[in-house]
């Protein structure tokens, strides 16, 4: 709290872990007890709802020989997955009376896109793989499959489907910067290294259509108008 008072906070945003995200029973009662703590601290601040995303397709979590108990409620895809958040999130934002930024709609829009959408390299054997081969992972979102050095000095390869990559961060922060700002992200010059423009272009439409799609609705965040300075 005394961190909250001691700066100015235009917007302050919330999340839920990833892993527990589809569940909503899991923000209960925890997320209203922490907007309480920050608007004690930040009353002046726009408490945000953000809308974290679904795993890759082919993360391990969604494996069908993974061992899962038999009561589990663990979404089976990313479909699943992205269902049980987006309605878990919604559900939440709702009974906080809070907005949403829609990072996990923008995930799911680029992902499920039939030219953009990233596809399972199906020639790639995990079990199978010798240093460096990797599969193609092109239009991924998540960090995926990737070559680390053991303590030993040996490569291990690893597969991290939950956290986005450079791709994945960008399109993320357009959807940050249009919720927020209020402005269209389409046509931002700024690119990370990596993407060409073409994919930029896309990821930015797509960034744009998840956060209009809230627009008129109960979860549109309302910018902040800052007062142009006097000549």
């Amino acid at each position: 709290v005394q961190e909250l008072a001691a700066e100015p906070w235009d917007f302050i945003t919330i999340q839920q872990a990833s892993l527990r995200s589809h569940d909503a029973a899991t923000y209960r009662p925890y997320a209203e007890r922490l907007v309480e703590l920050l608007k004690r601290g930040a009353p002046d601040a726009q408490i945000v709802v953000h809308e974290t995303w679904a795993y890759r397709v082919d993360d391990p979590r969604f494996d069908p020989a993974a061992e899962r108990a038999p009561d589990s409620t663990e979404p089976v895809d990313r479909e699943a997955m992205y269902r049980g958040l987006a309605d878990a999130y919604r559900t939440i934002a709702r009974e906080l009376h809070a907005p949403l930024i829609p990072v996990g709609d923008a995930f799911h829009l680029a992902d499920s896109d039939p030219t953009w959408g990233y596809r399972r390299d199906e020639s790639f054997v995990p079990a199978e793989a010798v240093h460096p081969k990797l599969p193609d992972q092109s239009h991924s979102l998540h960090m995926g499959w990737k070559w680390s050095k053991d303590a030993e000095g040996a490569y291990r390869l690893t597969m991290d489907g939950h956290h986005a990559n450079v791709a994945g961060q960008y399109l993320g922060a357009l959807t940050f910067y249009e919720s927020l700002y209020g402005k269209s992200c389409v046509g931002c010059p700024f690119r990370p290294n990596g993407i060409n423009a073409e994919y930029a272009r896309f990821l930015q439409e797509t960034a744009h259509r998840a956060v209009s799609a809230l627009q008129g609705t109960e979860f549109e965040v309302k910018p902040r108008v800052v007062a142009a300075a006097a000549d």
